[in-house]
């Protein structure tokens, strides 16, 4: 259970991390250490989940997936950037790979 709590810390500084970057890349510059916090923090709780005995590919599939996914959501909602019908699809893909690798790691 620690694993996961630890891999959902990740995922939250992940994508606050992304959302920091976009604010930095408009020309805010002071946003740049929180990127470089969320990244750092990110990193090093996957790093935890991993040492509490979750496997790398089921780790790094969650984390990508939820970051993709919450990352493009927040985005429309923040920045009001695109999120068509098509990108939705794809990251109800991303989920069912994840969803698949997960599933396969039990047997």
């Amino acid at each position: 259970m620690t694993a996961w709590l630890f891999l959902l810390a990740a995922v939250v500084c992940e994508v606050g991390g992304t959302l920091t970057l976009r604010m930095a890349a408009s020309g805010g510059r002071i946003w740049f250490t929180p990127v470089a916090v969320g990244y750092v923090a990110a990193f090093s709780l996957l790093s935890l989940a991993l040492s509490h005995g979750m496997p790398l590919g089921v780790a790094y599939g969650i984390w990508a997936a939820a970051g993709v996914a919450l990352t493009a959501v927040l985005s429309r909602l923040l920045f009001r950037e695109p999120l068509t019908w098509l990108m939705a699809g794809g990251i109800v893909l991303i989920g069912l790979g994840v969803l698949a690798v997960e599933l396969g790691s039990t047997h």
